[in-house]
């Protein structure tokens, strides 16, 4: 079972849905702890009431980016838990070298848009207000850019004429529901591997 630590910002949909196919059997790992930087991030609240250990931690100074000594806190919180991969879920940091390379190859990514198109913040409106007609998900391997690692798998979602942001954005959270546990799965069972910018080992049949 792959020891798998989870960290997040937000309400932890993610999280939720990566927890269920693991207590279902359909994912062979075992999240062994949530990691926050928002105390009140209702993520914490989805672990304790499972019984999975959850911690906020103090990211100061920074803003946006997970460095120094907040990054440090960060690694020792993994090391005690025996994390061995991590998944991010909504965590609005920017992961910095430090946890990179402690685990390196091993942490992932769940973007709300067909990446290239619309890295950052809320990808599903700036797909909206671009005319796009077509969004979607990428689960993809975590490097030093935003949203820039190499892209293990990807769905489209079509963008509906009605549609407003929070509708598009639920349609896209519905795929990434069942993408992510996937895409875990695969990477538990060590299928995957990194040559360049590609991801090799990812079956082609939809999740």
């Amino acid at each position: 079972m792959l020891r798998l630590a989870v960290l997040g910002s937000g309400s932890g949909t993610n999280f939720q849905s990566i927890l269920d196919a693991a207590r279902a059997g359909a994912l062979d790992a075992e999240p062994v702890c949530v990691l926050s930087d928002r105390a009140d991030a209702f993520i914490l609240e989805r672990a304790r009431r499972a019984g999975v250990p959850a911690h906020a931690f103090d990211a100061a100074p920074y803003r946006t980016k997970l460095e120094g000594a907040g990054e440090a806190r960060v690694l020792a919180l993994l090391k005690d838990h025996g994390a061995e991969a991590i998944a991010l879920a909504g965590f609005m940091r920017i992961v910095k070298r430090g946890l990179l390379e402690a685990y390196r190859g091993r942490i992932v990514n769940i973007h709300p848009s067909l990446l290239p198109a619309f890295p950052g913040l809320e990808a599903w409106r700036q797909a909206l207000d671009y005319g796009a007609k077509v969004a979607g998900c990428t689960v993809h391997f975590v490097d030093e850019g935003t949203d820039t690692g190499p892209i293990i798998a990807q769905r489209a979602v079509p963008i509906l004429d009605g549609d407003t942001p929070d509708s598009l954005h639920a349609r896209i959270q519905a795929v990434e529901h069942r993408l992510y546990p996937q895409t875990l799965q695969w990477m538990a069972r060590g299928q995957l591997r990194i040559e360049g910018r590609r991801v090799l080992g990812a079956p082609e049949t939809p999740a």
